[in-house]
């Protein structure tokens, strides 16, 4: 097992990457609703993808971080895996052109990085910031 403050640290990233993967696929929402309204929505929801996919490269990084040096469970490793598959998915039925699958496919997939999210804050993991009267 790792030392307290190097657990931590992967978890404090862990859960960053986590975070800025959920804000990335959130923003993917608005910049489709940009671009159907305005002219370079088309433009940023194409940034805004790459963004989205590097988030989830990052994901797998801070998962394999947390197990590997931060003394962690190999849990986070496959869901940040099955993040980067849906990810890639993602981005092929974009440029592909298939909103029938594309728009609820990212709808789940912010409904399952809300989720990891979540689960990476709840206080059963123990890392959890704790509240007056916990």
């Amino acid at each position: 097992m790792a030392d307290q403050p190097t657990a931590q640290r992967t978890y404090s990233f862990l859960r960053f990457a986590i975070a800025l993967q959920t804000l990335t696929i959130f923003c993917q929402a608005v910049s489709a609703g940009l671009l159907l309204t305005v002219s370079y929505g088309h433009t940023l929801h194409g940034i805004g993808a790459r963004v989205m996919y590097g988030a989830a490269m990052l994901y797998v990084l801070a998962a394999v971080l947390a197990w590997k040096p931060g003394g962690g469970s190999p849990r986070s490793i496959w869901h940040a895996t099955g993040f980067l598959v849906l990810a890639s998915v993602q981005v092929v039925l974009g440029i592909a052109h298939v909103p029938s699958v594309h728009v609820p496919l990212g709808v789940l997939m912010f409904g399952l990085s809300v989720l990891a999210l979540a689960r990476q804050w709840s206080p059963a993991r123990g890392l959890a910031p704790r509240g007056p009267g916990a």
